[in-house]
């Protein structure tokens, strides 16, 4: 959750979300216009009478309070000039970062606060019922029958020339344009003094006497996760400033990161909240109307008078008339090393509001110490198996020593026990903990487990979650492609996948989205598939599906695993005491079997695997022997046909895209295993990260999945909603969770196009394109023509600029906030697995560091040439020195998100640094260092020149990494066995003679052996799935390949040089040092990178022993002294003030203060200094100048 510690009520009025994670409203829309009334009278704005006569009370209210409105009103005029705690830091800062310029700027100190969720969504849309949309100069915005629409009048950000920093305290970036300090205060005067057009509030627009003013709200976004038993969650505190006309903008904020309340209450004063506050402060101003300030208005020098790097960038004039950065958007930001960061945005564009909350998130990480802001991608993955008809507890599958008495002692009054003697969880009456000895059969619909020497049953339901007392959980599902049931068996523990430095496009929210809406169901084939398509040898193949069926397994194993076996391995294949899941371990290749065993295995078709397979999934007890009558093929044209058949009724089986085909441009689809169901998977991150790395000593009740880790992350989505971009929506019935989400209440959407009813009512009457919806699009529709006015359809886009936007927008809940059943039985899996009682917490640390890239061919558009990018095959793994080169590029293909493309910045942060990015490059470094995870990296786009993959490989790598075994996931384990292979520099034949291509930069592959052994536990034939061009990309062709990395290696070294050019290369700590060097230069002190002195260097062994980490630790301590001390220094004035007395015993200021004392006393000392190494400390960059 985005805040763990936010319940019920507040909860709604943080976020407007219940503890389902529903949108709910607060209150009725009567009762929320009564007070948007009340608040705009109390602040003396005039309000006319509600129009409903029923409302004549209310309007009798306004009457006799008017005394009190104007006496209050007039109690603010008496206070102008007093400013609430957060504006007062706010200003305070203003006022010395400007004082040599002569400008006194001040802080709106009459704005209209937002102070509870859902009232910017009121005010964005006219009051008056019978009008449903309000438009000015930069938002078009539509009340819609479930939510809003707003286009605001560019339809995405651009990332080139935008991020402009004032000439002030921290350094300034080569990326970034460096303005005079006195130009920051003549922009930030103009944006503080908006045009009344657009400060017209859209709520009041129809009102005889319009309001037109400022609006404002508190945000407190996460910065750094708690870690349990060791450190709260830190938060920052951010003030947002927006024209009245642009208050959707607010809406839109508070609806990712929540509301923070009243800034003028102590209650929500981060300077007293000595728990959470990370001391910093954020302030955000839109202001578009500056985009028609003249350069020479707001200080710049004229051209003759202009430095060079002013020319360069720009920051001059020749024409009095040229507008600054020529009228188009752009964002300008002052800052220091206090942590407090002014931002003035020049664009509406919802996507700058997040972006912007997002850098100023990172400044406050970087400022206290051991956070990241990462711009990631995660999701905790539990592998899932299709068991067919019956599920036993094998060791293999649920482990040994679990008890259902263990169980019920871990789990306390969160259950409740039955006379049967299984138990059933009382927050979710759906979930049940059954005993260790649960068997299930799907041919009874029963679970069946002994109490007291005899035998007790309860009836299996569809939409029941069944668990072991291992965490192992099993339920009954329907085939999505027939009215066949099946058993579904979920693992307890789960893989933690994260996905950080993920570029535009890379597949950052792929890697949490489900497998299911991907899979294609078709018919099980008899007969290898050819090209001519013979007639099937139906009875030669089931006579080889006979001999695997009877033959004798009892000698598979080698002698020392086969004593390990629970149960006998001469089990029958269709034995009712084997599962599904037995079956397909059986039939796969093992270093547990005899040599002989493996050989056998690997003689068997693919296709006759999937074939036996299907048998077993199918075969009743009933049958005894005479299991082939109830299979066959329909005889067509006289020969027999190919699909298999179950008593006459065709099977269905699963299939899987794995990009087009570039011969004809249709789908490659391959047949999953039979036993394959896609993982179970809970978000946890997907764009803006705040992460965490602590000792794993720290962290309590881990299993020894994560031993190898000396350190771990913990990391956490800071967002309540996610700003989706849903591509494929426009094709109805395709994007099902879409739909579903776009049919619901309470939405936001932007760039779609405004639907009236005449519109709606063609659409829905236009059976070819109505009826392909899924239901919940397609009753939605049909709402919007019963209750009238302007609405959406998901299929239907804005048209910005004379063409179909290509960035469809809208904000979705959290899924594992919206579905807080899958997280709470996710966790309570977990919980029993793990033996960790109900009462202590249970986290799931970072298990697996897998990035993505975006590939492309060469290409020319509009006669424009675009490079090759598309080196890369599936999965890659690189070493730290060349993960941190592909790091610090980011490089990438063009992404619809935004208007650029090519570097992103490091960690795909260009935009959104505050400062240099040393300091979170340097981050990354020891965090990875620390915590020793593996730098692997997934391909999206393009694999090759030839192989469109889009986002597929994105979806399947969480489903092979959580079906690998930990030491399968280490690098050493997986080199060893021939399932990585290095890429080493090699020259190239060409016509002006022979050049070196450094492919060693790519590190390591993935193997044919990589494909065989783990995309085997997926598909039933993973060698055609992941070919032989996608692995080795050259034979698709050398020129193209050599091409890419050449194109590679010169942008890494273009974005080094930047370090060297701005002197922030030294703020890069020592490995750093080296990494941008032979970016650079091509070497480190005349030494390769592949010197094993350097490589040596990135260890972790090194890195504790370095004197520059060691400074890290010191430099966090310094600034954790220092925040106490201002916390202390709050608190005991808070105390002091006359009259606060009895508001300092409300709020417990007094055990505040000891607690903070307390802290500094911890802080302080020696023992704190040795508890912080394993942690990544704090970066000394921000406080050198």
């Amino acid at each position: 959750m985005a805040n763990t510690t936010i319940k019920g009520d507040d909860l709604i009025r943080h976020c407007g979300l219940n503890g389902k994670g529903e949108a709910v409203e607060q209150m009725d829309p009567q009762s929320f216009h009564r007070l948007i009334a009340v608040k705009l009278a109390s602040q003396g704005f005039q309000v006319p009478p509600m129009r409903n006569e029923s409302q004549t009370a209310e309007n009798q209210v306004l009457q006799l309070a008017s005394d009190l409105f104007r006496r209050y009103a007039e109690q603010s005029r008496l206070l102008t000039g007093h400013l609430n705690p957060p504006d007062r830091r706010i200003q305070d800062f203003l006022d010395d970062a400007l004082s040599s310029t002569g400008i006194k700027v001040e802080l709106p100190t009459t704005s209209i606060n937002m102070d509870r969720y859902g009232m910017a969504r009121e005010l964005s849309v006219p009051d008056d019922p019978s009008v449903n949309e309000f438009h000015n100069t930069e938002v078009s915005s539509y009340k819609l029958c479930n939510g809003v629409l707003h286009n605001p009048i560019n339809d995405r950000r651009t990332t080139k020339g935008v991020f402009h920093i004032a000439d002030y305290g921290l350094p300034i970036p080569a990326d970034k344009i460096r303005v005079p300090l006195v130009t920051y205060a003549k922009v930030l005067e103009a944006a503080l003094q908006p045009p009344k057009d657009l400060n017209v509030l859209p709520y009041t627009s129809k009102w005889k006497n319009p309001i037109d003013s400022m609006v404002s709200l508190m945000m407190r976004p996460l910065v750094c996760p708690e870690v349990p038993g060791v450190s709260y969650e830190k938060r920052m505190e951010i003030r947002f400033f927006v024209p009245g006309g642009c208050v959707s903008n607010l809406d839109f904020v508070e609806s990712i990161f929540g509301n923070a309340g009243d800034p003028s209450l102590p209650e929500n004063d981060a300077g007293l909240d000595n728990r959470h506050w990370t001391g910093t402060s954020g302030c955000i101003i839109l202001a578009p109307h500056i985009r028609k300030l003249k350069k020479k208005d707001v200080g710049l020098p004229h051209i003759s008078e202009a430095t060079k790097d002013q020319k360069k960038t720009g920051m001059c004039w020749e024409d009095p008339d040229e507008l600054y950065n020529n009228g188009s958007p752009f964002k300008i930001t002052l800052r220091d090393k206090r942590g407090i960061m002014v931002t003035i945005l020049a664009d509406n564009y919802f996507g700058y509001s997040k972006k912007e909350v997002k850098t100023q998130i990172g400044l406050s990480a970087n400022i206290f110490g051991l956070a990241e802001e990462e711009h990631a991608g995660g999701a905790v993955a539990f592998k899932s198996y299709s068991l067919g008809k019956n599920f036993y507890p094998e060791a293999s599958i649920v482990g040994t020593n679990y008890s259902f008495q263990e169980a019920l002692k871990l789990l306390g009054d969160t259950v409740t026990v039955h006379p049967e003697g299984y138990a059933t969880d009382k927050n979710w009456k759906n979930i049940h903990i059954l005993p260790e000895d649960m068997q299930v059969d799907l041919n009874a619909q029963s679970a069946f487990w002994t109490k007291d020497g005899k035998q007790q049953r309860i009836r299996i339901l569809p939409g029941h979650e069944y668990l072991h007392p291992s965490g192992y959980k099993i339920r009954l599902e329907k085939h999505a492609a027939s009215t066949a049931y099946k058993l579904i068996g979920t693992a307890g523990e789960g893989t933690y996948c994260h996905k950080p430095a993920t570029v535009s496009g890379g597949g950052k929210s792929e890697i949490s989205k489900s497998l299911n809406d991907a899979v294609i169901y078709g018919s099980i084939y008899i007969g290898a598939y050819k090209l001519t398509n013979p007639p099937s040898d139906f009875e030669k193949e089931m006579a080889q599906v006979k001999e695997i069926l009877e033959r004798d397994y009892s000698n598979c194993y080698e002698p020392e695993y086969a004593k390990l076996q629970a149960r006998p391995s001469n089990r029958a294949i269709l034995s009712m005491e084997r599962s599904l899941g037995s079956v397909v371990k059986l039939l796969t290749p093992n270093q547990e079997y005899t040599k002989e065993h493996c050989q056998f295995i690997c003689s068997i078709p693919n296709h006759i695997l999937s074939i036996v397979f299907a048998i077993k999934r199918f075969y009743k007890p009933e049958w005894g022997e005479d299991w082939k009558s109830h299979f066959s093929v329909d005889i067509v044209n006289g020969a027999p046909g190919h699909e298999l058949k179950l008593d006459g009724r065709k099977l269905a089986g699963s299939y899987l895209r794995v990009g087009h085909d570039h011969t004809n441009g249709g789908w490659r689809t391959y047949k999953l295993r039979q036993d394959f169901i896609s993982a179970d998977k809970v978000q946890m991150e997907d764009d803006i990260t705040a992460s965490v790395v602590v000792p794993s000593s720290q962290i309590k009740n881990l299993p020894d999945d994560y031993s190898m880790f000396p350190s771990l992350k913990i990391s956490q989505n800071c967002e309540w909603r996610l700003f989706q971009r849903p591509d494929d929506a426009i094709y109805p019935g395709f994007d099902k969770q879409t739909e579903e989400d776009l049919a619901g209440n309470h939405v936001f959407v932007s760039n779609f196009k405004p639907i009236d009813e005449g519109e709606m009512r063609d659409l829905t009457e236009q059976v070819d394109f109505f009826e392909i919806f899924t239901d919940p699009m397609k009753e939605h529709m049909r709402r919007c023509l019963k209750e009238g006015g302007v609405n959406i359809c998901s299929a239907k886009l804005r048209i910005w600029n004379g063409q179909q936007t290509k960035n469809p927008r809208y904000l979705q809940v959290r899924p594992d906030v919206a579905r807080p059943r899958d997280k709470y039985l996710a966790e309570l899996g977990t919980r029993l697995y793990r033996r960790i009682p109900a009462c202590e917490p249970c986290v799931f640390p970072v298990a697996a560091v897998i990035s993505g890239r975006r590939n492309n061919p060469p290409d020319d558009i509009n006669g424009v040439k675009i490079k090759p990018l598309c080196v890369f095959n599936p999965i890659h793994y690189q070493e730290l020195p060349e993960l941190f080169i592909d790091y610090v590029c980011s490089v990438t293909g063009k992404s619809p998100s935004t208007t650029g493309a090519g570097s992103e910045g490091a960690l795909t942060k260009g935009p959104f640094n505050a400062i240099n990015a040393t300091a979170d490059l340097n981050n990354a470094l020891v965090s990875m260092i620390l915590c020793g995870y593996a730098g692997f990296s997934s391909a999206a786009g393009y694999i090759g020149p030839k192989y469109k993959v889009d986002h597929d490989i994105s979806l399947l790598v969480p489903e092979v990494w959580c079906r690998m075994k930990p030491e399968e996931r280490s690098v050493e384990w997986l080199i060893k066995n021939g399932e990585l292979e290095k890429l080493e520099d090699f020259e190239l034949e060409t016509p002006k003679g022979k050049r070196k291509v450094l492919a060693s930069r790519l590190g390591y592959r993935i193997t044919d052996k990589f494909v065989s052994h783990y995309f085997g536990r997926v598909f039933d034939n993973p060698a055609a799935a992941i070919n032989e061009e996608m692995l080795k990309p050259e034979l698709q062709s050398m020129e193209v390949f050599a091409d890419g990395i050449d194109n590679l290696v010169e942008a890494e070294q273009k974005s080094a040089l930047n370090y060297f050019e701005d002197g922030t290369i030294k703020y890069a700590c020592p490995l750093l040092q080296i990494v941008l060097h032979v970016m650079a230069y091509g070497h480190y002190n005349d030494k390769s990178i592949q010197d094993p002195e350097i490589r040596a260097m990135f260890t972790r062994e090194a890195l504790l022993k370095s004197d520059w980490y060691k400074q890290r630790l010191v430099t966090k301590q310094q600034r954790d002294v220092t925040l106490c001390m201002r916390s202390i220094k709050a608190l005991e004035d808070f105390m002091n003030r006359p009259g606060y007395t009895s508001e300092a015993a409300r709020l417990g200021i007094h055990d505040r203060l000891r607690e903070a004392q307390k802290e500094l006393a911890r802080v302080s000392s020696d023992g704190y200094l040795r508890d912080l190494e394993g942690t990544i400390g704090a970066d000394p960059i921000v406080f050198d100048e």
